[in-house]
């Protein structure tokens, strides 16, 4: 078994002790000794230097750029995802946080590819709390409970219970906020030898109006590597029982589990699951070690898997912190979003390091940054009922905080250097939530585009090429995504112009719906943040939730 060691610039922020980390602190890369380097031979050393240190923290699987297709919305994600299940010969495998109670038309679809292949496995992993919330309504469980019924050879549905909620909590926190002490958060769309990787769930909104990210792989390595994955967390899982009529159900702990259940010793759960999952995330290739800019052309694209489990493993995060701590070559630029802006502590520091930090006498400021984030108006909860309603408001607080701490990290710099401050934040709104035309903002991940010719400076807005480098996944980078939430996401290195300009792409059309603002923007009007938000922040910390 690997052990992270924790680092000593990073231990403060870092989850509790049992994590498995490993450290990272700020390197150097350079290709010469010359401080003029041309923009290829620059970008080479850089991804070189980064694939080296990735190889180090997680597995790695080299794969040809046209195995990778970027959609690009909701409706394209929701017709792709369909026409591959209809397809399905061998296998399908959903990692999600729910499906829709109301998404009849899915579970047919599923429900007609296994009555034409015999042949087929189905395997579908949602969240405990989450799929049986509205229970004894209508849930996600009660939906998916006949599909068991009907094909009890080729279907298994389980849900995953957080360790976190246990005990008192579980008994006297409200199903409308208990999900704020873990969840199963990965969406894994496996079918066949392809595989979906996003950040959407499976429900109407994520169809339709929520905007997300979503990448298909038709690698069979890369889906085999999540099927492992997934799998492994279906036998850390509940069992989904059908109960008669066959919309009813009970979770049920299997023998054949190989562990205590969360609910009866969660510290013992944490040390099997850790054991279980070790294996799957230690660094190993697939394949000969290559150069991710110098491979033949049909290896010219890295992949890097990477896990979260609460209180057990976290991959995700020093592999984030590595990206942003290698110092970039001038001009460079990177693009961070999240749909809810709450990042960990770490990488705020590095966001902030990252736009600031000095690269070269001749180049005094690092990387041009930009965060893109949902504005209120687009923002899932925006009018919820309850509690839940002030969150919109209580992401607000925090956008102003991050400006304010960016302000204050240039304050030693000339008043140009102030006003431009090396980042920006920038708002996505498309129409109002709730309204006609109204949509929401999900998507999160990190783009770093490396310079494309000595006269042309890319910037957060105006990228050459396009991004050699991208973050994609389920995350959502928070305290709470490290610490409590089980995530699954992956690294892209590519030197293929077309992979490159799918990348461009997608950051434009996200980029589209935007607009830069400023602390000001935030501090009063319809945008001041009342104490009730401040209190209720205060309050889900204190009993040891998180957003």
């Amino acid at each position: 078994m690997f052990v992270r060691r924790i680092a000593a610039c990073s231990t403060r922020h870092l989850p509790p002790k049992r994590s498995i980390q490993r450290s990272i602190c700020p390197r150097q890369f350079s290709s010469s000794g010359s401080e003029v380097v041309a923009p290829q031979s620059s970008n080479i050393s850089v991804l070189s230097g980064i694939a080296s240190e990735l190889d180090r923290l997680a597995p790695r699987i080299d794969i040809r750029a046209d195995q990778v297709k970027i959609l690009y919305g909701p409706t394209e994600f929701y017709e792709t995802l369909k026409t591959k299940i209809k397809r399905a010969e061998k296998r399908i495998y959903l990692s999600t946080l729910y499906i829709g109670k109301s998404e009849h038309e899915l579970i047919s679809c599923i429900r007609n590819a296994l009555e034409r292949s015999k042949k087929l496995k189905v395997s579908i992993l949602t969240d405990a709390l989450r799929g049986t919330r509205e229970t004894p309504e209508p849930s996600c469980a009660s939906l998916l409970s006949p599909l068991v019924v009907d094909f009890p050879d080729q279907v298994e549905v389980r849900m995953y219970h957080t360790p976190n909620l246990t005990g008192l909590r579980k008994r006297f926190i409200p199903r409308r906020i208990n999900e704020g002490w873990g969840l199963q958060h990965m969406k894994l769309y496996g079918i066949d030898d392809e595989i979906i990787l996003s950040g959407a769930n499976l429900s109407s909104d994520y169809f339709s109006n929520r905007q997300d990210r979503y990448h298909v792989f038709s690698s069979k390595r890369v889906t085999n590597y999540f099927a492992r994955v997934h799998q492994t967390m279906c036998s850390v899982s509940f069992l989904l029982v059908p109960n008669s009529p066959s919309d009813m159900y009970t979770l049920e702990w299997p023998k054949s589990n190989p562990l205590p259940s969360p609910l009866s010793d969660p510290q013992a759960y944490v040390n099997a699951t850790t054991k279980l999952f070790v294996p799957i995330v230690s660094p190993i290739t697939t394949s000969p070690l290559l150069n991710p800019l110098s491979s033949p052309s049909n290896r010219n694209t890295t992949f890097y898997p990477l896990l979260t489990l609460p209180r057990s493993i976290s991959a995700e995060l020093p592999a984030l912190q590595s990206l942003l701590s290698t110092p970039l070559p001038p001009t460079s630029s990177y693009l961070f979003t999240a749909g809810y802006f709450n990042p960990h502590p770490s990488i705020t520091a590095s966001l902030l390091a990252c736009s600031s930090a000095t690269t070269s006498p001749s180049h005094p400021r690092g990387a041009r940054g930009a965060i893109l984030t949902a504005s209120p108006w687009a923002n899932g909860f925006y009018n919820s009922s309850g509690v839940s309603g002030m969150l919109p408001a209580a992401y607000t607080l925090l956008s102003r905080r991050f400006l304010k701490a960016a302000r204050k990290a240039a304050s030693s710099e000339t008043n140009s250097e102030k006003q431009a401050g090396g980042i920006e934040l920038r708002e996505w709104r498309r129409g109002t939530v709730g309204t006609p035309g109204g949509w929401t903002y999900h998507a999160k991940g990190l783009w770093i585009t490396l310079p494309s010719s000595p006269s042309r400076a890319s910037s957060a807005m105006s990228p050459g090429l396009g991004p050699s480098i991208t973050l994609l996944g389920s995350s959502n980078y928070t305290t709470r995504s490290y610490a409590l939430d089980t995530e699954a996401s992956a690294i892209l290195l590519t030197s293929d112009p077309g992979l490159q300009k799918q990348l461009r792409e997608e950051q434009e059309g996200l980029l589209k719906y935007s607009k830069v603002v400023r602390e000001e923007d935030l501090e009063g009007g319809e945008r001041r943040v009342g104490i009730g938000v401040r209190v209720a922040l205060w309050i889900v910390r204190l009993v040891g939730g998180s957003l």
